[in-house]
């Protein structure tokens, strides 16, 4: 599965980076939970890659998305929603991370676009400040209405649970 090749370590990153930058290739950054996946990250996903040459998607670990979301997330674990997410076209490279926030990541990864979906604010946006020191862009992508992990599990718990 070649798809599988595009999941990396921080080390491996930065040299890839730094190799596309020389060559004049623009990196776009974005990360999130992407816990079950539905046609808002697809959309989304898509339209950051739009942005710039390379797509970067940094996915949080199990235990990141515990301490963010709680004890019963994340559904899906995090090598899945690594592989799920390296398969799609559009996505160039797959890093997890640990931490509650990508901030050192972004930090090391000096992306030249910072991307997240519209429900986020530029000032809540972590590593902006980052980015923007350096002269990159930080862009928001419309939220595609009626499509969010917790949306679904609350359906499944409707039509199933009760």
């Amino acid at each position: 599965m070649k798809y599988l090749s595009k999941i990396k370590g921080l080390e491996e990153a930065k040299k890839i980076v730094s190799e596309l930058r020389s060559k004049g290739k623009r990196i776009v950054f974005t990360n999130g939970c992407f816990d079950i996946i539905h046609l808002g990250h697809i959309r989304y996903l898509n339209e950051a890659k739009r942005l710039g040459d390379f797509l970067i998607v940094a996915i949080n670990s199990d235990s990141s998305v515990k301490k963010i979301k709680g004890e019963k997330r994340p559904i899906i674990d995090e090598k899945a929603r690594a592989e799920i997410i390296s398969a799609l076209e559009f996505v160039d490279m797959v890093i997890i991370f640990s931490e509650e926030t990508p901030y050192r990541l972004i930090k090391e990864i000096q992306a030249d676009i910072l991307v997240k979906g519209g429900d986020w604010k530029e000032e809540e946006i972590v590593g902006a400040d980052i980015v923007k020191e350096r002269g990159g862009r930080v862009l928001t992508i419309p939220y595609v209405s009626g499509y969010s992990t917790t949306s679904i599990i609350e359906k499944i718990i409707h039509l199933f649970c009760r």
